[in-house]
């Protein structure tokens, strides 16, 4: 069975970071596309990130563009979410997705184009 679990979410001030685990079970990681996704409370999903297969491609969303990197740990077949400087818009419910078809720079990650969903972490940024 195909699994992912995040790990990671908490509250932060804002300026400050977290880092997101998504961690795979049922899988390699490395051969999906995986996304990141947030959904703030009354808002729409919105997404984050993505990082590809073997090409390690990337993409992310232009309100996190320079704050935000992902990466893969194929012998954890974990993905992270590195979040600095964030802000408190940056509150909401973290997932992270695979079976994307695409991940390719510019873009648009399309939530609809994946197929396995984690529970989510919260994440909220106050002071």
């Amino acid at each position: 069975q195909l699994q992912l679990a995040e790990s990671g979410g908490g509250l932060v001030q804002p300026g400050g970071s977290l880092r997101l685990s998504c961690a795979a079970s049922g899988f390699a990681v490395g051969r999906y596309v995986i996304g990141w996704f947030r959904q703030a409370p009354g808002k729409e999903r919105e997404a984050v990130s993505c990082i590809g297969t073997s090409d390690g491609r990337t993409n992310f969303a232009d309100s996190v563009k320079g704050r935000f990197s992902v990466s893969r740990d194929d012998a954890e077949n974990t993905v992270y979410l590195q979040m600095n400087m964030l802000v408190p818009e940056g509150t909401a419910i973290y997932s992270c997705a695979g079976g994307g078809t695409y991940c390719v720079a510019a873009v648009p990650i399309r939530s609809d184009q994946y197929q396995y969903w984690g529970q989510g972490t919260q994440v909220t940024v106050s002071s």
